[in-house]
């Protein structure tokens, strides 16, 4: 039956067909709606960018090969790069395999580069060395131990970054999440820096591989290029990889 057919037989009526379920009382009084079912409770808070997995410890994560190499598509840099965050060695690796002479470091021991060294301590660059490569190890979900959570530390850790490559006159690139770039003290930063390129990384970055319950990956990212030889007031380039 149509629903105009049904309409169609009082139409000073509304029909039953269209009310909520009805109690009558029996005894003259208006009729009261019929209890409803219960809606289940919503599930327990999470982070928007829940993965499904536990977060690797310090926000380890291992940077495939094609993420390095989709930055050296469109980025030259001047003399001996420092990578601070070096994990398992994974950007070193590559960055070497492109003629670099590479300085890698981490505040843990992964088995690659200098341990112990804690990039925020450091108030120089290594001797030679004019340029910061590295994937910046701040999550979003704080749920992960000794560490602060972003945006701040991000921040800071960038304005830091910045002051490093300053005295050296070079070029600092970092990996961050593309919506990172739109946030506002984000973009006060940048704009207040030497940024010099944008590289948008068109594939999603995968971080581990857990075959087929491997999650689809959720988020898109991007290479920041600062340049402290860029043109004061030339606007960055906007590349893609």
């Amino acid at each position: 039956m149509l629903l105009s057919d049904v309409r169609g037989r009082n139409p000073r009526k509304p029909s039953a067909l269209l009310q909520p379920d009805l109690l009558h009382s029996g005894d003259g009084l208006p009729a009261v709606p019929a209890p409803q079912p219960a809606l289940p409770s919503p599930p327990g808070r999470r982070a928007i960018h829940y993965s499904g997995y536990e977060r690797e410890g310090r926000d380890f994560y291992a940077t495939p090969d094609w993420v390095t190499e989709a930055l050296l598509q469109h980025t030259r840099f001047r003399g001996p790069i420092w990578e601070p965050c070096c994990g398992d060695g994974a950007m070193s690796k590559i960055l070497v395999a492109h003629g670099y002479e590479v300085v890698s470091t981490d505040i843990v021991d992964r088995g690659f580069g200098t341990s112990g060294v804690d990039f925020l301590t450091c108030h120089t660059v290594p001797p030679g060395c004019r340029c910061i490569v590295t994937n910046p190890p701040y999550g979003d979900s704080g749920s992960h131990t000794e560490q602060s959570k972003s945006p701040k530390a991000m921040l800071d850790f960038v304005r830091h970054a910045l002051s490093l490559t300053a005295s050296a006159q070079g070029q600092l690139a970092l990996l961050v999440r593309l919506q990172w770039i739109a946030g506002h003290h984000a973009a006060t930063l940048m704009s207040a820096a030497p940024f010099a390129t944008v590289v948008v990384l068109k594939q999603r970055i995968r971080w581990f591989d857990f075959g087929e319950r491997t999650n689809a990956a959720q988020h898109h990212h991007a290479w920041v290029v600062f340049d402290h030889a860029h043109p004061a007031g030339c606007p960055p380039a906007l590349l893609y990889a």
